[in-house]
């Protein structure tokens, strides 16, 4: 996504977030802060989630978007709005719309997975599926708004917009006022932004982590180069942080805001959504888990406490079945193996035998006879196990390497 919004805008200040705090009472929720005893360990200090994937609409949006909208003036709200998202901005400006009594357009990707959708059409958007990426989208939604006075509400390169997501940063600091690092995703930048400028001007001593995912990062070219820099056609399965430019707004607060911006990488990201599901019991997703990522990937170098902001909870069952399995594998939870068998009857039973003595799961068994490289009695075996993590993984290799076994990888 290449979102570009004219400018300039006076530089925004505590006291805007202070008025979108105000302006979202009853409205936004302030949602639960929960402590983590595993990263707790992991990171050796207190590790809290922020849990904004258990907002109105499943996400932090909704906070920006309706601060937006309701800035708007009188001729301005009879014009409407309309709005570009695959997902998440999409059901907060619907919503956010449907509070106010604006009406709202929608437009998605024709691949927009169904059940958000669903969601924005029943939050009482009117939705228009229009082109295959993001970019084509955004473009239907820029050339609705010059044809019809609609305003167009820019998921985060807007002054308001950044505002209303700089309200979790006032809530972190209500809720954990002993906080020392906040980590917190990053696509175009807008709630970094906010909350950068909500936590600095308060607590000045706070380290506030960026974290965006290595095929998606747009912010450290950026940053070296001083200016919002494109990447072209980001690539990460994190759609909520998969954007190809920093906003204009947002790119001056983080540079001079935000003290550092790491990158995760795709298996980094299924690990921490994997994680949030089974040991926090929360379903994150891939974007909202970034945060989570950059604790596992280097848990050391954090100083506590630390508030990870899970930003979002809207993943697509299929993409989260996908991602699971991505996570397990990643974790060393799977194990693939091909073995070489006497094709004679029993084999296949004293193997089977063999994994059970190692509590080896079975998940499926694949049979190869045609290749020429096999002996006239002997079967390629490919083997799919379920295993506890690396060192079992290792512990199954060894156990029927031990019996015989030729274990080929």
């Amino acid at each position: 996504m290449n979102f570009r919004t004219p400018g300039p805008f006076p530089p925004l200040i505590l006291d805007d977030v202070l008025g979108a705090q105000k302006m979202l009472s009853g409205v936004a929720r302030v949602t639960a802060m929960e402590g983590s005893r595993h990263l707790t360990e992991l990171v050796g200090a207190p590790v809290h989630l922020k849990c904004e994937n258990l907002q109105r609409t499943g996400s932090f949006k909704l906070r920006g978007a309706y601060v937006r909208i309701a800035g708007l003036s009188p001729v301005e709200r009879a014009a409407g709005v309309v709005a570009a998202s695959a997902g998440n901005h999409a059901q907060g400006v619907a919503l956010a719309s449907e509070l106010l009594g604006v009406r709202s357009t929608v437009f998605m990707p024709v691949g927009a997975p169904l059940p958000k959708v669903a969601a924005t059409r029943q939050y009482g958007a009117q939705v228009r599926l229009h082109g295959h990426v993001v970019d084509e989208t955004l473009a239907a939604a820029q050339q609705y708004a010059q044809e019809t006075g609609a305003v167009f509400i820019h998921p985060f390169d807007h002054p308001d917009i950044i505002a209303g997501q700089g309200t979790v940063g006032l809530e972190i600091l209500e809720q954990c006022p002993e906080v020392r690092t906040i980590v917190v995703g990053m696509g175009g930048g807008g709630l970094a932004a906010g909350i950068a400028v909500a936590v600095k001007a308060l607590r000045p001593d706070v380290r506030i982590v960026g974290v965006q995912a290595a095929g998606a990062a747009c912010y450290p070219p950026s940053l070296a180069a001083g200016h919002p820099v494109s990447i072209g056609s980001p690539t990460t399965m994190a759609d909520g942080i998969k954007v190809g430019r920093p906003g204009d707004v947002p790119f001056d607060l983080v540079r001079d805001l935000v003290d550092e911006v790491r990158t995760v990488s795709e298996d980094e990201l299924s690990s921490a959504l994997l994680l949030c599901l089974e040991r926090a019991k929360l379903v994150v997703e891939p974007a909202g888990a970034s945060p989570v990522a950059a604790l596992l990937s280097d848990p050391e170098s954090f100083r506590g406490p630390v508030v990870a902001l899970l930003s979002g909870g809207n993943v697509d069952p299929l993409l989260m079945q996908r991602v699971l399995t991505h996570g397990m594998v990643a974790a060393g939870r799977y194990l693939s193996l091909r073995l070489r068998l006497t094709d004679r009857p029993g084999a296949l039973a004293t193997l089977l035998a063999a994994l059970s003595v190692v509590d080896a799961n079975v998940l499926d068994i694949g049979h190869l006879r045609t290749d020429p490289r096999l002996g006239l009695t002997e079967v390629e075996v490919e083997l799919q196990l379920e295993t506890k993590g690396p060192e079992h993984c290792e512990e199954v290799s060894a156990a029927l390497r031990d019996a015989g076994y030729l274990v080929m990888g």
